[in-house]
């Protein structure tokens, strides 16, 4: 849709009125839930199974207050960008041109792929990882072999859903074997664990750059950002800013990557942590789950990493290049020639740099995702600025509470990466 095109959609649902809007009833409201699951999806890949186990295995219960910041910052992310998008009738980047012009755009799409970018780079360890401790073999010919079949995902037909089932089969399948595990050691301490949480702002000694890993992580700007493309898919309009649609799909999406996550961190707290053990090995990741399941524990763990990183590689990288082209007001959609062609040279590119890398693909995956919050600064910027502007409502009610609120995400995140930075460069 063209910028004059929008601008006249916008401009004809000025009386627009939500007091009108009739609230959606529960089974409504979950036929339109779909973004948010699907950013679930991309959210737990490889690099949000290992950050949050290297925090619990490295620092106890002490980060378990980082699961609120991700519950508000998370939610405050995606109820900014959904609502933008719905009020402008825009997603993010198109907003971002017609605000603030198309260098802003194009600088603000390109940081959101190379963000991607690093992702992917984490992605692609995850899956030779999940390889190796299926069957032993060298993680980068895992690689290989994983990105062959994604390869032919690609240009097939009808392959695609059949294949993603799967794939979710094997993240459901490592949700059980996680909370079957914590379960199994008997739960948290529920002592230091209620002290973990509460203790809001209390970094232990080394831990604000994993921090700001974790975060980047699970509570980013570019989930957001992105969820505004799968919603003009959707069809998504401003009426499911007001029915309980787009609330519940920002929960949804939330408590997913909670749910999985925290059950993540804990078993690294109660099972490594005791040990002093640090994850840097594949084998680490194993013992996480090794007190219950034994030797099968590297069945178990080799198809959880395996079924995160395919399915978080199948959008995630997508992702980057429907960024890269909404910034330089390309075409966004996913069966474009660009979308197709650009994913493999990006997986072919970013599998050289994997390979040249000649540490354990474990540390990969955690620079990687420590790389990814690159985006917040200036994403976060021009998102934080248009939620300001007057002529961004829609001529609706100001949303103060969602001002204040995406302002302090935005401060937070910028304290973070400030004092990660001194730390990398000074520390």
């Amino acid at each position: 849709m063209s910028e004059e095109r929008m601008e006249e959609k916008r401009i004809n649902e000025e009386s627009f009125d939500p007091s009108q809007v009739r609230k959606l009833s529960f089974v409504e409201i979950m036929k339109k839930i779909g973004p948010g699951i699907i950013l679930s999806g991309i959210v737990i890949g490889p690099g949000a199974i290992t950050t949050a186990a290297n925090l619990g295995a490295s620092y106890g219960y002490s980060l378990m207050w980082m699961y609120i910041l991700v519950a508000f910052m998370g939610s405050v992310y995606v109820m900014t960008t959904y609502r933008l998008s719905m009020l402008t009738g825009m997603p993010t980047l198109h907003a971002i041109r017609k605000y603030y012009g198309k260098g802003a755009a194009a600088f603000t799409g390109v940081a959101l792929f190379l963000t991607c970018l690093f992702f992917t780079m984490g992605n692609i360890s995850g899956s030779g990882t999940g390889l190796q401790l299926l069957f032993g073999i060298n993680w980068k010919l895992g690689s290989v072999i994983m990105l062959a079949v994604l390869f032919a995902l690609y240009f097939a037909k009808n392959v695609y859903s059949k294949i993603e089932k799967g794939v979710t089969i094997c993240i459901f399948a490592m949700i059980i074997a996680f909370y079957v595990t914590l379960v199994g050691v008997g739960g948290p301490e529920w002592g230091p664990f209620a002290k973990g949480v509460v203790t809001i702002g209390n970094f232990p000694e080394g831990s604000v750059v994993a921090a700001l890993g974790f975060l980047s992580t699970h509570a980013a700007i570019t989930t957001g950002i992105y969820g505004t493309y799968l919603g003009k898919e959707k069809k998504l309009t401003r009426a499911d800013l007001f029915n309980g649609a787009m609330k519940a799909d920002a929960i949804a999406h939330v408590v997913c990557v909670i749910l999985i996550s925290a059950a993540i961190m804990l078993v690294g707290a109660i099972v490594l942590h005791p040990q002093g053990i640090s994850i840097s090995q594949p084998a680490q990741l194993a013992d996480l789950l090794s007190p219950v399941f034994g030797r099968a524990a590297y069945v178990i763990m080799g198809i959880a990493l395996l079924g995160a990183a395919f399915s978080s590689l199948l959008g995630n990288t997508q992702r980057g290049l429907v960024l890269l082209n909404a910034g330089f007001d390309k075409p966004t959609q996913l069966d474009s020639r660009f979308i197709k062609y650009g994913s493999v040279i990006v997986l072919v590119a970013c599998t050289a740099i994997c390979f040249i890398y000649n540490g354990s693909p474990v540390q990969l995956i955690l620079i990687a995702n420590y790389a990814t919050c690159i985006a917040t600064p200036v994403a976060g910027a021009f998102v934080t600025l248009m939620l300001w502007r007057k002529d961004t409502t829609g001529g609706l009610k100001a949303p103060t509470a969602l001002r204040v609120c995406m302002t302090i995400c935005y401060v937070v995140c910028l304290i973070l990466t400030g004092f990660s930075l001194y730390d990398l460069i000074l520390g």
